[in-house]
């Protein structure tokens, strides 16, 4: 193996999800020396495997992984969390002569490491308590009408993140799209080879029917039930997670287990959108389609693109 430059560029891999990150990212870190940091944040919690598509043992022994399994469901994880294990993560990478590649789909933990934290508030319990009790379509409400631009982009399946936008805007009395846009959009202020992995929509939308399929064969209706007496039930942050959400629903009767896998699906697809508008306008990245490509070729033509001769 090739011996790593002295202190090497880290390397961004963003993108939506089932577009095949893990598996390049994997096939890059062999080829440069490199060791991944999840950008995932619901690989951080431990026992949400199934339903995160969280590396096997057998990949995190292949390469390292940093930033998974690092928080029980019965505590909260942020983007202040993610960002100084990401950086201590980051230093011992570094101090082993290897290559960080940063690897996942949640946009607010790339922006947030790359830019700051902004400067939104930290959580008020008396405000927060007040919303949690009030219905969503009240909360849709009041958010479009107080912040058009959040409730034009947020995801509002989503009580939790409806939730934290309306927490801003009253602790603040500012909308809270304004004091996102206190980062400097699209200007980090870590250097690094920025990409990001897409596919033609229709071969995405496959791959998702395909992936949540196998997550179901799996056995997520079973690892969900078990992990909510671990605290999944009671986790506003992990109980919002794709599949576990919609399965959590259906465990309480609200449809079948048909039903539930279609839903599934739709969510997925319809995240993985959201996912690609947000990365398109937030972060200026060097995207690449793939069509069918391995995984190993694709590494082959980033080692090109980040380490040329």
């Amino acid at each position: 193996m090739e011996k790593a430059n002295p202190d090497p560029l880290p390397v961004f891999l963003a993108g939506p999800t089932a577009a095949g990150k893990s598996a390049v990212a994997l096939e890059l870190a062999e080829r440069i020396n490199g060791e991944i940091v999840s950008v995932d944040s619901m690989q951080v919690y431990r026992g949400l495997d199934i339903g995160t598509a969280k590396p096997s043992p057998a990949e995190q022994k292949r390469v390292p992984h940093h930033l998974i399994d690092v928080a029980s469901l019965d505590e909260s994880f942020d983007a202040a969390r993610f960002v100084s294990l990401a950086g201590a993560a980051v230093a011992g990478i570094r101090s082993r002569g290897r290559v960080p590649i940063f690897c996942g789909g949640t946009g607010l933990y790339f922006k947030a490491f790359l830019e700051g934290l902004g400067s939104a508030p930290p959580s008020d319990p008396k405000v927060r308590a007040e919303l949690e009790l009030t219905p969503l379509e009240n909360l849709l409400t009041e958010l479009e009408r107080r912040d058009p631009a959040t409730f034009q982009t947020v995801d509002r399946q989503n009580p939790r993140r409806v939730i934290r936008a309306l927490e801003v805007i009253r602790v603040t009395g500012r909308p809270f799209s304004e004091q996102r846009a206190d980062w400097q959009s699209g200007r980090p202020a870590v250097a690094g080879h920025f990409i990001g992995l897409a596919r033609p929509a229709g071969e995405l939308s496959d791959r998702i029917r395909q992936r949540v399929d196998e997550m179901f064969a799996k056995g997520l209706v079973a690892e969900t039930e078990a992990l909510l007496p671990r605290g999944l039930a009671t986790n506003p942050t992990a109980l919002q997670a794709l599949g576990y959400r919609q399965v959590v629903e259906h465990l309480r009767g609200e449809r079948s287990l048909a039903e539930t896998i279609e839903l599934v699906k739709i969510r997925t697809r319809q995240f993985a959108k959201r996912q690609l508008t947000w990365f398109r306008r937030q972060m200026k990245l060097d995207w690449i389609v793939l069509e069918g490509q391995p995984p190993a070729a694709v590494a082959e033509q980033l080692v090109k693109q980040t380490h040329p001769k």
